[in-house]
């Protein structure tokens, strides 16, 4: 007996979200993987003082995995909220998400970038290009969102004031990003702001649907 009767049917995007879910923990294990080991040069190297000052002189570092770490994982919950309102996929569907995906897995080499040049005077550029990379995978998240809430393709069950706020929500990001990437070359601590106060406002704003 195959037992059909005490099983449920497979959601139809369990595929899809398994999937995502593999690169979005691959993404987040590459960043964490990008932190060194600090390496105290000199005379005084071994000593407790300068390993507390090596590894201080590596803020850069922590910054950008912190902002990147917590960017990657708000659009992992926020991925998994869409698709929990969503009970089918198609064509359209699937490469919105592979999109995603793509600046998804790629986002440890512009945190890498930041890391290395935050406190450089290329420190424009480098805030320039993450700002960037972000503003695409903002603009990738929103075509999954418009693809994924068609009117069709929502559970039965989705709350329509659900799906408005989100919506709304996921509008911010482009410009808000693009924003970012020009002020870059002029401040580029603001940039990083705008994308570290981004990932926060949808941390505050996610909740349950």
């Amino acid at each position: 007996m195959n037992g059909a009767g005490n099983t449920q049917p497979e959601k139809a995007t369990g595929r899809l979200e398994a999937f995502s879910d593999g690169v979005f923990a691959i993404a987040i294990t590459l960043l964490v993987l990008g932190i060194k080991v600090p390496n105290p040069s000199g005379a005084s190297g071994s000593t407790p003082e300068a390993l507390w000052a090596s590894v201080w002189s590596q803020w850069p570092s922590y910054f950008a995995l912190v902002t990147s770490f917590f960017s990657v994982l708000i659009m992992w919950v926020h991925h998994h909220t869409v698709f929990r309102l969503t009970r089918r996929v198609d064509t359209r569907l699937l490469f919105a998400n592979g999109l995603l995906l793509l600046f998804v897995s790629v986002v440890p080499f512009p945190t890498a970038i930041v890391a290395e040049y935050l406190t450089t005077p290329a420190a424009p550029a480098a805030c320039a290009l993450y700002a960037g990379f972000l503003l695409g995978g903002s603009i990738a998240f929103f075509l999954l969102e418009t693809a994924a809430f068609r009117e069709s393709f929502l559970d039965e069950n989705a709350s329509a004031s659900t799906v408005r706020r989100l919506r709304t929500s996921y509008r911010l990001g482009p410009p808000l990003y693009l924003a970012a990437t020009i002020a870059a070359p002029f401040s580029p601590w603001l940039a990083m702001g705008i994308c570290t106060a981004l990932w926060i406002l949808w941390a505050i704003t996610t909740r349950e649907c």
